[in-house]
């Protein structure tokens, strides 16, 4: 898949979207960024350290498939922003942050939708 690709479509999607980016399972970027001048909430070190600490939670949510089945997607909800986490398979973890009067089901639809489209 190009990620570049998918995470441009994502931004597209809708305007209040803010980021989309791709990662493996060592936490390093693949693909997406921030939208075009939107300027990111967090230092360059506290995002790092988010990434960390989503792959880690990606990770823990693996071992408890095999009672719960495949985490599909998390969402936190923060005072400023809303940030989703999607499990892309086994090797892959999108993070999307977005406002956060965002329409949250129709983000999941739409990375859902995209990601879908793009495994052809």
């Amino acid at each position: 898949m190009d990620y570049e690709k998918f995470c441009s479509q994502i931004l597209d999607a809708d305007p209040k979207i803010r980021f989309a980016t791709v990662y493996d399972e060592w936490s390093v970027k693949v693909g997406g960024g921030m939208r075009e001048g939107v300027e990111s909430l967090l230092s360059e070190r506290a995002s790092h350290e988010l990434v960390n600490l989503s792959t880690l939670d990606w990770k823990s949510r693996k071992d408890m498939s095999k009672w719960l089945g495949k985490t599909k997607y998390t969402l936190a909800e923060y005072d400023t922003i809303k940030r989703f986490s999607f499990y892309l398979g086994d090797d892959y973890l999108l993070l999307v942050s977005t406002e956060k009067d965002c329409n949250t089901d129709m983000i999941v639809d739409k990375v859902i939708q995209l990601y879908y489209k793009n495994q052809d």
